[in-house]
């Protein structure tokens, strides 16, 4: 991503979440808020250029379906944008409720892009406070984008502009009323894949040697196999040229044991791991149509001993 341009991925996985929460049935993840922030041009024109472009995803499917361009958008957003930030997002919603069960009183979300979980639970005003953080030229079109579709920015939602792939501050969120001694929940959904290995694992020593024991965080992260890895229809494969040439390039893929040995030195235990297997047996089954779990993408539900 470009300095001063808000995120194209961001845009991408907003559509994916409006696409499903219309067309698709049954639902994995109702984001129903999502197709508010895209502009009727921009989901034309996201749509018009899966369509367009379905010859660099599929040339069988361009065949099968020529003239049909609405089958042809179903296929690619069922098979290549839609199932990973479908998943990952009923997943780490699951995990955000229950730890305020068992008392979190802060979210924070880190590259946080066109997340809508503020504006779908409103009953949550008075008992979580929820950070924002993502880069401020992505912020500035998501807070002019809710102000179009008319909504109000609650009290307990706080925005908090930082790159943090050039280093995370917490004096950020801290000047934004986020209160250290508090137990903090943390995502970090969709973003490990574009920092380096020692970024992650810089940025998670930071997060985590402020806040309390018990604090936790959801993420998902590609596994070892990312860069050499097709998957179906050549998926994996797709996703990692599509990111390149969107200007912000995968850097990072983990084995089992990296990912285990970067929580421990953040002092961190890995409550829940879910694999590609795990994912798909989860969100997927016994389902009709072209949605199922991407391959090497796992999810880690960890926390603070």
């Amino acid at each position: 991503m470009k300095e001063n341009e808000s995120s194209l991925t961001s845009l991408i996985s907003a559509f994916g979440r409006a696409y499903h929460s219309q067309f698709d049935t049954p639902k994995i993840f109702n984001d129903y808020v999502a197709k508010q922030l895209i502009t009727q041009t921009e989901f034309h024109n996201i749509e018009e250029n899966m369509v367009q472009n379905i010859h660099y995803f599929n040339e069988r499917i361009a065949e099968k379906y020529k003239g049909q361009p609405q089958k042809i958008l179903k296929w690619i957003t069922q098979i290549q944008l839609s199932p990973t930030p479908l998943a990952r997002a009923a997943f780490c919603e699951k995990m955000v409720l229950n730890e305020m069960a068992l008392g979190t009183r802060q979210y924070v979300l880190l590259g946080a892009g066109f997340d809508t979980f503020c504006f779908r639970h409103p009953e949550l005003a008075s008992s979580l406070e929820i950070f924002e953080v993502d880069s401020p030229a992505t912020q500035q079109l998501k807070k002019k984008r809710l102000v179009d579709a008319g909504f109000e920015i609650p009290n307990n939602l706080h925005f908090v502009p930082m790159d943090f792939s050039k280093g995370f501050l917490y004096l950020g969120l801290t000047s934004n009323g986020m209160d250290c001694r508090k137990k903090t929940c943390f995502s970090l959904l969709g973003v490990s894949y574009y920092l380096t290995k020692d970024e992650n694992s810089t940025l998670l020593e930071k997060l985590f040697a402020a806040v309390p024991s018990g604090s936790s965080i959801l993420f998902d992260y590609a596994d070892e196999n990312l860069f050499k890895e097709k998957g179906k229809d050549n998926r994996v494969e797709n996703m990692v040229k599509m990111a390149s040439a969107s200007g912000e390039p995968m850097k990072a893929c983990f084995s089992y044991h990296e990912i285990e040995k970067i929580l421990e030195k953040a002092g961190l235990l890995i409550y829940q791991h879910l694999s590609p297997a795990e994912i798909d047996e989860q969100y997927f089954k016994d389902r009709d149509d072209y949605l199922s779990a991407f391959e090497t993408i796992h999810f880690i539900h960890a926390v603070k001993k």
